[in-house]
C-alpha cells in the first residue's frame, strides 16, 4: 500500500494546519521551507545553521514588531481613557 508523502505541500491537511497558517502570517514562510529542506537533504540540523539563523532572525524581527504594535496600541488607548 502506498501512502502520500508527509512533504506533499499539495495535500488538505497542510492548508488546514495552524503551524503553518502562523508562520505564513509571519512573512517567514519561504525561511521556514528553506530549514525543513536542509534538514532533509542533511539529516543534521548543524548542517542548516545559515537557514535556522535567518528564520529566527525573521521570526524574531516579527515579534519585535509585533510588539511596537501592541505598545502603540496600548499607548492611544491610554491617551485616549485619561482624555
Amino acid at each position: 500500500m502506498s501512502y502520500p508523502s508527509p512533504h506533499d505541500r499539495s495535500r488538505k491537511d497542510d492548508e488546514d494546519d495552524p503551524v503553518e497558517q502562523m508562520i505564513s502570517r509571519t512573512g517567514c514562510a519561504e525561511l521556514h521551507y528553506a530549514v525543513q529542506e536542509c534538514m532533509a537533504e542533511h539529516q543534521d540540523w548543524r548542517a542548516c545553521q545559515k537557514q535556522v539563523r535567518s528564520f529566527k532572525d525573521c521570526m524574531t524581527n516579527f515579534q519585535n514588531a509585533q510588539k511596537e504594535r501592541r505598545n502603540a496600541q496600548l499607548q492611544t488607548s491610554n491617551k485616549s481613557a485619561t482624555s
